[in-house]
């Protein structure tokens, strides 16, 4: 049993009106002499749709459709050069490692550092209040 358009077109602008009526539903059709255009309230998007076979076919505008080929197209290209990276081994980024003087600097300071900590831990078990002098004490000011 086939529905016959007339039908169709009427339940399509009541839900519409009422939608619009209430405030809510995301999308508002409004008549035109080619059929309909929807709009998408949350996103501003237009689509032209017509009636074919009892049910309602939308497709996007043009303009949308230009804005949407050049974002896949720009899509396209991103995968493609990361599929390249992948395959020429390129697309794992190695952190640097630091150079053999950089360990050496950073294990002389973190070794002052430790003889320092323990100084001062001796000088605690000893009851002294004062770290010992030497080349790495810090002077106190007073």
């Amino acid at each position: 049993m086939r529905i016959s358009a007339l039908p169709l077109t009427l339940v399509a602008a009541l839900a519409a009106g009422a939608a619009h009526a209430e405030g809510e539903g995301r999308y508002r059709m409004e008549k035109t002499d080619a059929g309909f255009v929807r709009l998408d309230t949350a996103s501003g998007d237009l689509s032209l749709c017509q009636e074919k076979d009892g049910q309602i076919v939308c497709r996007m505008a043009a303009d949308e459709r230009a804005a949407f080929e050049k974002e896949l197209d720009l899509l396209t290209k991103r995968v493609e050069a990361l599929e390249k990276a992948v395959a020429t081994g390129q697309s794992t980024a190695k952190p640097a490692l630091p150079s053999d003087e950089e360990i050496d600097r950073t294990m002389s300071i973190m070794e002052k550092m430790m003889q320092r900590f323990m100084g001062i831990v001796k000088n605690l078990e000893d009851g002294k209040e004062e770290p010992a002098p030497g080349k790495d004490a810090v002077p106190q000011k007073t």
